[in-house]
């Protein structure tokens, strides 16, 4: 029998003065959102819709590597994910993103590190969020096995 589940993921946006706008959500702490820095009338310091987009993938990528890397019983020993979006003129002529990068530096055990590639590269394809946009998302992807000797302490 297949159950087909359907989510919904409602925000609201209000308006707030100098091109701010306020984000909520139920149950959630709420956000504001600002035109970026890099734009004419844009905020420093605030988090923008273009931030807020890499940082949709990214976290994304993310949450999803951790579900696919425990499904295959697979330890991650140390993750860290930079996101870099490309927004510059498309080929329609119009400003846009380009592409997302993902920068990703994986570290497990050693006799793993095949194991921990393709999982790396099955995130990817599983990321929902990155299913939902017209960009691709390129990985960049770096795997180490951990040095599993620790050092002694100098007493």
């Amino acid at each position: 029998m297949n159950t087909l589940k359907d989510f919904r993921f409602r925000v609201e946006a209000a308006p707030l003065t100098r091109g701010r706008v306020r984000l909520t959500s139920d149950g959630k702490a709420p956000l504001e959102a600002a035109i970026p820095a890099e734009f004419r009338g844009g905020t420093p310091g605030m988090w923008s819709p273009e931030d807020l987009l890499v940082a949709a993938v990214t976290s994304c990528y993310v949450v999803t590597l951790r579900g696919v890397a425990e499904h295959r019983g697979l330890a991650i020993l140390g993750l860290n994910v930079e996101g870099v979006g490309h927004v510059t003129r498309r080929a329609e002529g119009r400003i846009g993103f380009v592409v997302i990068e993902l920068r990703v530096d994986l570290t497990v055990d050693p006799a793993s590190i095949e194991q921990a590639e393709r999982a790396a590269r099955a995130a990817k394809q599983r990321c929902l969020v990155g299913h939902a946009l017209d960009v691709p998302i390129e990985l960049e992807l770096q795997v180490r096995g951990a040095d599993l000797v620790q050092p002694a302490l100098a007493v």
